[in-house]
């Protein structure tokens, strides 16, 4: 493309995006003349005897009339049946009317008939539709047309000389009526670019900050003061809902709020500077917090809801705790190993004595379960130190979920109580991304513990592995449930903290492993609060397109 203006060489079509306005332009010139030729042929059966003196040959002038209709009448159909002009098209009709209107005034009375205004009109519209040089030939064209209508008629017809003069004026107007529309035209065009510019800036700017906030980690809702949901981005439907996100509008409007959400906002609603609890929309859905404030502060029809996964807030502080836990540990590992170690083999040298009684017996037992209990403390807080970045790939449930029972059945050789392991798979259990070795060492943690309750609670180490998909269909889940006697209420919001346990044996730790090896793998471990025996946790995978 050329930055020339010409249209004499131009065969573009104007049904390019920005020339649109241009053909709505021509398409309402064209009525116009439409208009103006039925008049025209109207006005020939209104007195037709009363204009045979003044009109010089009126056969041809009634012939052009008509030939003009049929031409207009000829253009408007292919308009309505969706011809698109050319610059070609529009400068080759803006031409003919001009020679048909000096045809018909040459033909008629001559340059002091009325239609000679008409004239200027098509002038007018030709530099409206062609802002450019070609607007002033049709100018040129005009003024040519009339001098050389009024001098034939001076020169042959024996007229007036004022026929002339008229011409000349006529001229006049037509070159000022062409100036004054392409400056007016070009500075149109030049508002109106710079209006569609800003109209695509403002565009993109609005995709950009949609993909922004979709994109988002913290959940933004807009709702109104019912609590009917009119936007949610994606992180929003995660949190709440248990969805990547809805792609129809209308399914999200359609969604009910979470009740606890819903106490919340009409808790604001009665005082607004009262902060939300945290809450959990689901039993295995994470804490979340949500922040509320009006969209519009003027009219406040609408709210604007944060809503933060308090799990990574508490994560991030945990992490930091245990990272300066780790390093100190890593510290001072070696002092505690060494003096440990001494306390150990001192002991193991003092079980070889013939000489010990039942009570020194179980003081030794005590020192070597400590001794125990100690090292593995200081092995999980280093484990935490020294953990390794997720090696995702794609992974197939069923058949890693069955290879990995039988792996860890292999590993249980207690003969004297045998382990049962029940697998139930759903068949459309989609696939998931995550380190196999991390999540494994998640399961593992969970067998064991689940192992060991469920021999305290019925003399059987007995537990079941189950994998289904969630209610979107898009993500799939693991749950480990054993038989033991379950966790109390109170202390189900703490199974997660580090350093909580209720077996005086244990490090408190393990579950808290669990869960930051299951959040490195963008899965959730969470604790299912059901009415069936012992107790159950989930492992919800991450959608297996996304990245870890």
């Amino acid at each position: 493309m050329t930055g020339s203006t010409s249209p004499t060489g131009s065969a573009q079509a104007l049904n390019l995006p920005g020339n649109w306005q241009q053909v709505k332009l021509f398409r309402i010139y064209n009525h116009y003349r439409l208009v103006v030729s039925l008049m025209l042929v109207g006005l020939l059966f209104i007195d037709p005897v009363a204009m045979e003196p003044r009109f010089r040959w009126q056969d041809y002038y009634q012939a052009g009339v008509v030939s003009y209709l049929a031409l207009n009448a000829f253009i408007g159909m292919t308009l309505f049946a969706g011809f698109q002009p050319s610059q070609r098209h529009i400068t080759l009709s803006i031409l003919l009317d001009i020679l048909i209107m000096h045809g018909l005034l040459i033909s008629s009375t001559g340059i002091t008939n009325g239609l000679a205004n008409l004239v200027i009109i098509s002038v007018a519209a030709g530099n409206i539709l062609t802002p450019s040089r070609m607007g002033t030939f049709y100018a040129a064209l005009a003024a040519l047309c009339s001098l050389g209508i009024s001098s034939w008629a001076v020169l042959v017809l024996d007229e007036s000389g004022d026929d002339i003069v008229r011409a000349g004026s006529l001229g006049i107007l037509y070159f000022a009526a062409a100036f004054i529309l392409q400056n007016i035209s070009r500075r149109m065009m030049r508002s109106e670019a710079l209006a569609s510019s800003r109209a695509r800036s403002i565009a993109e700017l609005e995709q950009i900050n949609q993909q922004i906030i979709q994109r988002m980690r913290t959940g933004i809702l807009v709702l109104d003061r019912t609590g009917q949901i009119r936007l949610a981005n994606a992180a929003a439907e995660e949190l709440l809902f248990g969805t990547p996100g809805a792609e129809d509008s209308g399914q999200v409007q359609n969604r009910v709020l979470p009740q606890p959400l819903k106490l919340g906002l009409e808790d604001w609603l009665k005082d607004p500077r009262k902060r939300v609890a945290p809450f959990q929309s689901a039993s295995t859905s994470p804490l979340l917090q949500a922040n509320f404030t009006q969209l519009d502060q003027e009219q406040g029809d609408l709210i604007l809801v944060f809503v933060d996964d308090m799990s990574k807030v508490t994560q991030q502080a945990q992490q930091m705790k245990l990272a300066s836990l780790g390093r100190l540990t890593a510290g001072i590992a070696h002092e505690i190993r060494n003096p440990l170690g001494a306390i150990s083999h001192a002991a193991q040298l003092m079980e070889e004595s013939p000489s010990l009684d039942e009570g020194d017996k179980r003081m030794l037992d005590i020192i070597r379960r400590h001794s125990r209990r100690v090292n593995g403390i200081i092995e999980n807080v280093l484990e935490l130190s020294r953990r390794k970045a997720a090696n995702a790939e794609l992974v197939d449930i069923p058949v890693w979920l069955q290879e990995f029972r039988r792996d860890f059945l292999q590993t249980q050789d207690d003969q004297s109580s045998p382990v049962r392991i029940d697998l139930v798979i759903d068949p459309d259990v989609p696939a998931a991304r995550f380190d196999k070795s991390q999540i494994e060492q998640v399961l593992v943690n969970l067998c064991d513990n689940g192992l060991r309750y469920s021999q305290q609670q019925c003399g059987e180490k007995h537990i079941k592995l189950s994998a289904g998909t969630t209610e979107d269909g898009e993500r799939a889940y693991l749950d480990v449930r054993d038989y033991g006697p379950g966790i109390s209420k109170e202390h189900r919001s703490s199974v997660f903290e580090p350093f909580f346990t209720t077996d005086k044996s244990g490090t408190g730790l393990g579950l808290y492993l669990a869960r930051e090896l299951c959040e490195s793998n963008q899965a959730h471990l969470s604790l299912v609060e059901d009415d069936q025996p012992g107790c159950c946790f989930r492992i919800t995978f991450a959608p297996p397109g996304r990245m870890i």
